[in-house]
């Protein structure tokens, strides 16, 4: 039996939308230990939301010193850094400093809607589609870079002279912990820039010119399980560790829920919710408001998925608590929603930086609707976690049916796991099985499981299907009567919230 002093383990970066966590895992998926610094939100107006690049670099060193003093015997026995990461947030910085030249562009931020419009208008959508899988929306990074450069012109100076570089959270991470001696992302990141063609795995030079991106300023491109070069992390670690592994969080969470059977599906639950579903490894299409990514490229080979995108779900709890003040924590949400034995009618549609998936209207904003002098704010906390179900469901039932799969369970990672009256919901309105992860960290995982199989710790995905998982079973348990009543009083709220956007009344 292995001393315990001889177990190897794998140091993490989890680089998400509102804070940075390191987390030491043993090879065979075990959580060690985490912890994590938290960024700030900046919105400089209405529907802009920025990072400080500068900031998360610092969060990103500090949480790893942080976490190693609480481990330092176990830094001799670290084996690689893995790197999962927010995915479209995007980073324009200095190619001599690796100083970003203007905060980071949030994946949240609607400020190329013009551009987009503009491009959709003229009729590249079914150009764009093809190649990249994914519709012209300000979601994706391409239309920022676009607007940054038409509103900053020493940055598109310095980007046409070959003096600044483009990343997606998790390259600039690469650059800046390598001192520049690697400049390198995954496929799965660069598939959700609009830039990358994902039938050839590469930057496209026709979307490049489209979106006005010097081609030459993105970063290479391997695969997730390969190295992304050597970090010591400016002195934190005794020794220089190898980069191996990295993936955006979606993608990892998938790989860690071990859905590597086509047809197999999870949702993560994060600031937003990510719905996949593997496809395998032919490329398909949606014209329902489906997107298609990269799950990921193992061993030289690409495995695709159908992927569609809720904006607002941990943001809307936490939107309950900061701005409306009807709760105290997150996690009384379940009890208070319990209070009530229905929603009362009451309808929470969260759409609070437009509806994606499948709906694709970036101008609808959020309502309660249905409300009554009978309602109380446990109907409303209700009517929130609801939303979340019933966006889930939008993208879910639709993803199902564009690929022509019968799902009987989903897997479900992230925060709201814990929240059963959500993981209940989500099984009730899709009249299936919830397998809500008892893991933590998934997203993370998956990036540490590909770093694995870079370092040849497993030489197989069927491997990794060996380590132990677990996880809470929901069980659809509501009358299919119900459900579609519910559903109906949904989509009847989705609407009026459409039509209010569209200015139809």
């Amino acid at each position: 039996m292995e001393e315990v002093g001889d177990v190897k383990r794998i140091l993490a970066i989890d680089q998400s939308t509102s804070a940075t966590k390191a987390l030491l895992f043993t090879e065979t998926g075990e959580l060690l230990d985490k912890t994590a610094v938290s960024h700030q939100q900046i919105y400089p107006q209405p529907g802009w939301v920025e990072h400080d690049a500068n900031e998360i670099y610092r969060n990103t060193l500090q949480a790893v010193a942080t976490l190693l003093q609480r481990n330092e015997e176990k830094q001799d026995n670290l084996l690689c850094l893995s790197i999962t990461n927010q995915r479209e947030t995007v980073v324009v910085f200095d190619k001599a400093t690796g100083k970003p030249l203007h905060n980071a562009i949030v994946w949240q931020c609607r400020r190329g809607e013009a551009i987009c419009a503009e491009l959709e208008a003229a009729g590249y959508g079914d150009l764009v589609q093809s190649k990249t899988g994914l519709k012209i929306d300000t979601y994706f990074p391409a239309s920022k870079l676009t607007w940054l450069q038409n509103n900053h012109p020493n940055i598109k100076k310095k980007l046409e002279a070959g003096e600044a570089l483009i990343g997606t959270i998790d390259a600039y991470l690469v650059y800046r912990l390598t001192n520049g001696r690697a400049f390198a992302t995954d496929q799965t990141n660069a598939s959700r820039t609009l830039l990358f063609d994902i039938n050839t795995l590469g930057w496209d030079a026709e979307l490049c010119q489209l979106f006005s991106v010097p081609q030459a300023a993105l970063p290479e491109v391997r695969d997730s399980d390969a190295k992304f070069g050597e970090t010591d992390l400016d002195g934190v670690l005794k020794r220089p560790l190898p980069i191996v592994g990295i993936m955006g969080d979606s993608q990892g969470a998938l790989f860690a829920q071990r859905c590597f059977a086509p047809g197999s599906a999870k949702v993560t639950f994060g600031t937003g919710s990510s719905v996949m579903l593997n496809i395998g490894s032919e490329v398909a299409y949606s014209d329902k408001g489906i997107v298609t990514a990269v799950a990921w490229v193992v061993d030289s080979k690409p495995v695709y998925a159908f992927e569609g995108i809720t904006n607002f779900t941990g943001a809307t709890i936490t939107w309950l608590r900061d701005q409306l003040g009807l709760i105290d924590s997150v996690e009384e949400t379940e009890e208070l929603a319990m209070a009530v034995s229905d929603n009362g009618g009451v309808y929470l549609v969260p759409a609070f930086v437009g509806l994606s998936a499948p709906y694709w209207q970036p101008n609808a904003r959020a309502a309660i609707v249905g409300l009554t002098p009978a309602s109380n704010k446990n109907h409303v906390v209700r009517a929130a976690l609801e939303g979340i179900g019933f966006r889930i469901r939008d993208v879910l039932s639709l993803m199902a049916t564009e690929a022509q799969v019968d799902l009987q369970t989903v897997h479900a990672d992230g925060g709201a796991v814990s929240n059963g009256f959500l993981m209940q919901f989500v099984a009730d309105m899709n009249q299936l099985q919830v397998h809500a992860a008892q893991t933590p960290e998934l997203s993370a995982l998956g990036a540490v499981f590909c770093g694995c199989l870079g370092l040849k710790i497993y030489t197989s995905l069927d491997d990794l299907k060996n380590l132990p998982s677990g996880y809470t079973a929901y069980s659809a348990s509501m009358p299919p009567d119900r459900v579609s009543e519910l559903v109906a009083g949904w989509k009847t709220a989705v609407q009026q919230v459409l039509c209010r956007s569209q200015n139809i009344f």
